[in-house]
């Protein structure tokens, strides 16, 4: 019986899953490690943690099995992220990762002087501020000095396989991202490079996610206890690879994830643009192609608000305040702007807001309001796809906040539509071990493994009348942001 590692290399820790060829999770385990904020709307990490936190993991996932059956490692990683190298392959800085906000100007210098139509047609997208390329330039402003040491530019989970196997590589779900990848044609884009200031020989070498980049560094193997003979594949992006574990792959799939961020993914086995770029265009774990909407703070908003505001960590036991008969009938409006906004706003002065709030107004009623404010803002993407002629008919759901059985229930009727809970929910991690299964031969292809591996256990489906009470708030919700759009850069 052979074994894979799966690696959900996430903004709060690394999840790791110990799976067999039959596709059983046989052990889980998480590592934590710190997030850094040096500076309001700064988000920083420190690679080694990552790196340390796998190497711990790893070991401990292994207790009490057999090493030695261990055929493969993948990693889905958290996206844009900005790891630096210097020609000694040493981390220059702390790496600058998705949610950081410092690149207004610099985003708006691609936008805005590039053009968007520019970038659109290099890269398929428009800056976003939590981008790679943005990042760059940022450093290059900022740290000259640094940016004059860079020899290898990474991503946070291609560090980790860096680490593993000494290859610097990355795959095209991740690399999208980065919006120096020409998503179209699988390729880094020479002017997206120039325009930053950075050469090929700097960029990783380019893999299919379920490509095998390299076997483990003898070292590395034996401080692990496993064969070097262990492969090591691309991996991918944390929703690509979130897309896979849920069984979202081939034309036409949708899966939903509501963790720190949350995310709209709708799969194609064709290159498609959102004419406005409200939405990204990245390539698919599968070898396709996929869009996406990305809100920066979703279960999230939840976390601040019951854990720094109510002081509270009992989550369920916040939600269970909230009467059923109230779901759509909540005066109080929420904006999830915690850390500013990407899709489809791509503001970073945008914050979140309570509106509505009266001398009635109840502890349960800002809870509510925080769970379907969430709720609403993902239906903002979910409405830019279905202006492109998308028919959304149902989607997978996945994430910690899919967990709780009320947001689940509020998100199918602000959507309007079925939602999937597949059987082994573990996110990032197990589309990671799917890719791992590939890449060492135990399917043919990611859609075959998706096929024999991945089960719905749960539908919620919506219901009418609480759809209908949701169809009005949500267009009341609507119109908030842009009555405050332009107060927020007054009151940074």
């Amino acid at each position: 019986m052979r074994l894979f590692i799966g690696i959900d290399l996430g903004t709060s820790a690394a999840k790791l899953l110990l799976v067999d060829e039959e596709g059983r999770i046989r052990n889980t385990v998480s590592k934590e490690y710190p997030l850094h904020f040096p500076q309001p709307g700064w988000s920083e990490q420190d690679p080694a943690d990552w790196w340390n936190a796998c190497l711990l993991g790893i070991k401990e996932l292994l207790c009490g099995f057999d090493a030695a059956q261990v055929a493969g490692i993948a990693a889905g990683g958290q996206m844009h992220g900005l790891v630096a190298l210097d020609e000694l392959d040493r981390v220059i800085r702390p790496a600058i990762l998705w949610n950081d906000g410092r690149t207004g100007e610099e985003t708006d210098y691609l936008n805005n002087v590039i053009g968007r139509e520019t970038l659109s047609a290099l890269t398929g997208n428009i800056a976003f501020a939590g981008f790679t390329a943005p990042k760059l330039l940022w450093m290059r402003r900022h740290e000259p000095e640094n940016f004059a040491r860079i020899r290898r530019v990474m991503l946070p989970k291609d560090y980790v396989n860096y680490r593993l196997t000494g290859v610097h590589a990355c795959d095209f779900s991740d690399a999208g991202g980065m919006l120096l990848l020409d998503v179209k044609n699988r390729c880094w884009s020479q002017k997206m490079l120039e325009i930053c200031g950075l050469r090929t020989t700097q960029m990783p070498q380019l893999f299919e996610s379920w490509q095998v980049i390299g076997t483990l560094l003898p070292e590395v193997a034996a401080q692990l206890g496993l064969s070097a003979s262990v492969r090591v594949a691309a991996g991918a992006g944390d929703n690509a690879a979130a897309a896979v574990g849920t069984g979202v792959v081939g034309q036409g799939g949708c899966n939903i994830s509501l963790g720190t961020s949350g995310t709209i993914f709708i799969t194609s086995d064709h290159f498609n643009v959102d004419p406005h770029n409200a939405l990204h265009a990245f390539s698919h774990a599968d070898g396709g192609w996929h869009l996406m909407g990305c809100m920066l703070s979703a279960a999230s908003c939840n976390k601040w608000l019951c854990e720094e505001i109510l002081e509270t960590g009992d989550y369920a036991a916040e939600q269970a305040a909230i009467r059923p008969e109230n779901l759509g009938r909540n005066d109080v409006y929420f904006l999830p702007y915690l850390m500013g906004e990407r899709s489809p706003i791509n503001d970073v002065d945008a914050r979140g807001t309570f509106t509505g709030l009266r001398m009635d107004t109840k502890r349960a009623d800002l809870v509510q309001a925080v769970l379907e404010g969430v709720a609403f803002a993902m239906r903002d993407s979910f409405e830019v796809a279905r202006s492109l002629g998308l028919q959304i008919k149902r989607s997978k759901l996945c994430g910690g906040g899919a967990a709780s059985p009320l947001w689940r229930t509020i998100f199918a009727n602000v959507l309007g539509i079925p939602l999937d809970l597949v059987k082994t929910e573990q996110g990032p991690g197990y589309g990671a071990a799917i890719l791992a299964m590939v890449a060492c031969g135990q399917f043919a292809s990611v859609q075959d493994a998706v096929r024999a591996l991945v089960k719905v256990a749960e539908t919620v489906i919506p219901d009418p009348a609480l759809t209908a009470r949701y169809e009005e708030r949500y267009q009341k919700y609507r119109l908030l942001y842009p009555a405050l759009k332009d107060t927020f850069p007054q009151i940074r």
